[in-house]
C-alpha cells in the first residue's frame, strides 16, 4: 500500500512484515508484552509479590516468570484466565477484522 498524497511515503511496516511472513508473530510479540505489562503493572498497584502471585494461580514461581516474560509468547488461556482471577480480574478476549 503506497501513500498517493506524498509520493516519498512507501509501503507501510505491516505491509512489510507480512510480505516478510512475520507479521503474524510480531503481532503476538506485541499483544503477549502488553499483557505482560498489565499484569505486572496490577501486582505493582496491588502490592503483590511473585511469590504470592503464584500461590494464588495456584502455580510455580517459574511459570509466572515465563508469564511476565514479555518475549515468550507461549502462554495459554487458562494461565492468562488464572492470572486474572488472582487480580481480581476477567479476561476479555474478542476476534476483530483484520486491517481496522
Amino acid at each position: 500500500m503506497t501513500n498517493a498524497t506524498n509520493p516519498h511515503l512507501g509501503s507501510s511496516l505491516d505491509d512489510l512484515l507480512d510480505a516478510d511472513g512475520t507479521l503474524a508473530e510480531a503481532e503476538a510479540v506485541a499483544v503477549k508484552r502488553v499483557i505482560a505489562w498489565q499484569i505486572d503493572q496490577a501486582m505493582t498497584t496491588e502490592r503483590l509479590g511473585k511469590a504470592e502471585m503464584a500461590r494464588r494461580m495456584n502455580t510455580s514461581r517459574a511459570s509466572l516468570d515465563r508469564l511476565l516474560d514479555p518475549d515468550n509468547v507461549s502462554v495459554t488461556l487458562r494461565t492468562l484466565h488464572k492470572a486474572a482471577a488472582a487480580l481480581d480480574k476477567r479476561l476479555a478476549i474478542e476476534l476483530v477484522d483484520s486491517r481496522t
